[in-house]
């Protein structure tokens, strides 16, 4: 059955004056449309093209970016097309992230053999969380203090070399790798999405993060400030096995789903591939963080291809300024006297720069009435207890201490002279401490040529008097079978061969 449309009068005389000049309109069309009438640019540069062509991807999206980092966790099935990828992950579990070298043949040859410096942060997804990032890391700081939010696992990394976790950055962590080496970092995230809602009744949606790594290559002056790349990914932090649970419940629900509904979804990928994206706008670290530039020399651990043991302990940071030297008065142990400016002299000589700014109004008293349990929930375990022992002052005694004093030429004469036992049980003896670390003869020929004012090649031998007058040449394992607090007079004799002496322990 067909229906059919009536139309007055009227309409009917106006569709058939359009009729005619929608026909004018199309006459000649087709006509002369040779090969050089017809142009495919003059075409492209019409209006409603240039539209099109701006809601296109730039060339730049299809281009092989110099790097691809690539997090080892499957992302969502629930994540509609056109849409960023979302990864869930578990709080406090180590992931991999892969960091690969994609460049062409020739592609920036001034870092061939060189290192370059990556910066991972955890950020906020959300612009409204974006504007109060600071506040919301410093009650996060108030809440778990001693944690951080992004760390480094050291020992299950590959080829990262001087990794830094800045203590008042928790969000961030930095290390130097080769391109040309293989290079993967675990990180873990020790926050949960949760932590940072508005409402916290049970049940809540937890807030998204962004995982953003910054690479950077060597200046002139030796310091990583060139930016090279930038990407990013987004995630959801759960706690432990919490990610496993969203990632099944995903996949059921996206199981019910007619097939014509799945077509909207992305498929599940077993990893994440980070995507180009801005550097972090905040630079300031580069010059201002407490946890200074890298330099080209860089001594502390280096992570190797087979294995994740460092090779050596990480020196510490330099501090900012060495303001030891700018006062006479020299602390070497933190008094309750002391003012918040000698307090702060005396954390930069003490190598806890990083917390000047933290502790910048705390006078002596103040730093010496912190408990031990204080100081570790501050600074962490690692820096907490080398603080707290600083604070106390606690000395490491010796292995060995002995008493030696000089004998003289008058001390003889005095004792030839006199026969009566009172005169000689009457002269004043003065001894001098040695004390010993290593145990070893050579240590002792150094402290025995710093109590006599000359040098240690000077000193041939060194005996030590037995029974019957005997001469026993001093040994390192006599030495470790020397008791504690034993006293010797020392008595000296030029060698026959040469100007240096021995000495005898009497």
């Amino acid at each position: 059955m067909a229906w059919a449309l009536k139309l007055p009068l009227a309409d009917e005389v106006i569709e058939s004056g359009l009729v005619q000049d929608f026909d004018a309109s199309l006459s000649g069309i087709g006509q002369e449309l040779g090969a050089g009438a017809y142009s495919m640019s003059d075409v492209l540069a019409l209006p409603i093209f240039k539209q099109e062509e701006s809601s296109l991807p730039p060339e730049n999206e299809n281009k092989i970016l110099p790097f691809q980092y690539v997090l080892c966790a499957a992302t969502s099935p629930a994540v509609k097309l056109h849409e960023e990828t979302l990864t869930y992950l578990n709080q406090g579990q180590s992931y991999e992230i892969r960091m690969l070298d994609n460049r062409k043949i020739g592609e920036l040859p001034e870092i061939n053999g060189k290192l370059v410096k990556s910066i991972f942060r955890v950020v906020f997804h959300d612009r409204r969380l974006q504007y109060t990032e600071h506040q919301q890391l410093e009650g996060w700081r108030w809440n778990r203090p001693g944690d951080r939010i992004l760390d480094i696992d050291i020992p299950m990394s590959v080829g990262i070399i001087d990794p830094r976790a800045n203590p008042t950055q928790l969000n961030t962590v930095e290390f130097l790798w080769d391109p040309s080496k293989r290079t993967s970092v675990f990180i873990q995230v020790h926050c949960i999405s949760t932590e940072f809602t508005m409402r916290k009744h049970g049940g809540e949606k937890g807030v998204p993060f962004r995982v953003q790594i910054d690479t950077f290559k060597e200046n002139e002056n030796g310091e990583y400030t060139e930016h090279l790349h930038s990407a990013s990914c987004q995630i959801k932090v759960f706690k432990p096995k919490g990610a496993d649970r969203k990632q099944k419940t995903d996949r059921e629900k996206m199981e019910k789903r007619t097939p014509h509904e799945k077509e909207k979804y992305q498929p599940s990928y077993e990893t994440t591939i980070l995507t180009e994206c801005s550097p972090w706008p905040e630079i300031s670290y580069v010059n201002n963080a407490p946890s200074p530039g890298f330099n080209s020399s860089h001594s502390s651990f280096s992570i190797g291809e087979g294995n994740g043991s460092p090779n050596h302990q990480p020196e510490p940071p330099p501090p900012i300024a060495d303001v030891s030297h700018s006062s006479e008065l020299v602390l070497v142990n933190l008094l309750p006297t002391s003012t918040p400016q000698e307090a702060q002299q005396w954390l930069h000589r003490n190598r806890f720069s990083t917390f000047s700014r933290l502790f910048r109004n705390f006078s002596g008293a103040d730093l010496l009435k912190l408990t031990r349990e204080d100081v570790i929930q501050i600074c962490g375990p690692a820096d907490g207890i080398r603080l707290f022992n600083a604070l106390k002052g606690r000395m490491v005694r010796p292995r060995l201490t002995i008493y030696v004093c000089q004998e003289s030429q008058q001390l003889r004469e005095l004792q030839q002279k006199h026969e009566d036992a009172d005169a000689v049980t009457s002269t004043f003896f003065v001894y001098h401490a040695i004390y010993l670390e290593e145990l070893t003869a050579v240590e002792l020929t150094e402290k025995l040529a710093q109590l006599f004012s000359i040098s240690s090649q000077q000193i041939s031998q060194i005996y030590k008097q037995g029974p019957t007058g005997i001469h026993v040449l001093i040994s390192d394992e006599m030495i470790q079978n020397f008791q504690d607090e034993s006293c010797f007079v020392l008595d000296t004799m030029k060698a026959e061969t040469s100007d240096s002496y021995h000495i005898i322990l009497k």
